[in-house]
């Protein structure tokens, strides 16, 4: 079984965990000759999220029932929930337990701050929402990807699980898709994207702005 947990908590950004949760169901009906592929939303404890933008989901497992995954995804969320979850000494242990032997460990948008707290991302490159790179910049053993990537991979060599990293939010689609086009091949990675006709063509296109002091 091919674990793949997406870790949750309080105030957590929606489209952070449901871009991978919808993403990586499909790819686990998908007949692969590999192995299953389980999805699950993992929180500390069985207490309802309530998400930043107030909806609120349960938890399929709790820390103690998944000790290992091969996929840790580490979502952002709001300031004060990444401060308290910075500052969890269960919430970050479980980060680097859980991930001692993954294939691959992400996060998308402020998530890569709770990695880089956690010490997983060292020696690697990475990105996260243009807003806060300069809260990731305060961790001197993590590179700074250059501009504003909506994801970047990292499989340095002689270091243990590949770091996939994303931009802000709505980034998680395509990195998403870049994880299972990587595991499982272009031709399934297309077949996810044909099934939820993932052919971006927004509306408008603004621009990011130039990067200020960390909100955090």
């Amino acid at each position: 079984m091919f674990e793949i947990g997406i870790v949750v908590y309080q105030g957590v950004d929606l489209l952070d965990l449901a871009a991978p949760y919808e993403f990586f169901q499909w790819l686990a009906l998908r007949p692969l000759a590999a192995q299953p592929i389980r999805v699950r939303l993992i929180a500390e404890s069985n207490k309802p999220i309530t998400t930043r933008d107030g909806l609120t989901l349960q938890p399929q497992a709790i820390f103690a029932d998944v000790p290992a995954l091969d996929l840790l995804w580490v979502a952002g969320g709001d300031p004060a929930a990444l401060q308290r979850e910075k500052q969890n000494p269960k919430f970050l242990d479980y980060l680097r337990t859980s991930s001692r032997d993954a294939t691959y460990i992400a996060s998308v948008c402020e998530g890569a701050l709770l990695l880089a707290e956690a010490g997983l991302l060292d020696g690697f490159k990475a990105t996260t929402h243009w807003q806060f790179l300069a809260c990731l910049k305060a961790y001197p053993k993590i590179e700074i990807a250059a501009g504003h990537p909506r994801f970047v991979v990292d499989d340095r060599a002689g270091k243990k699980g590949i770091r996939v990293t994303g931009g802000g939010i709505s980034s998680g689609l395509d990195e998403a898709l870049e994880i299972i086009r990587h595991f499982a091949g272009k031709q399934t990675a297309e077949g996810v994207q044909l099934v939820t006709q993932y052919y971006p063509d927004p509306p408008v296109m603004g621009t990011i702005p130039p990067v200020g002091n960390c909100p955090l």
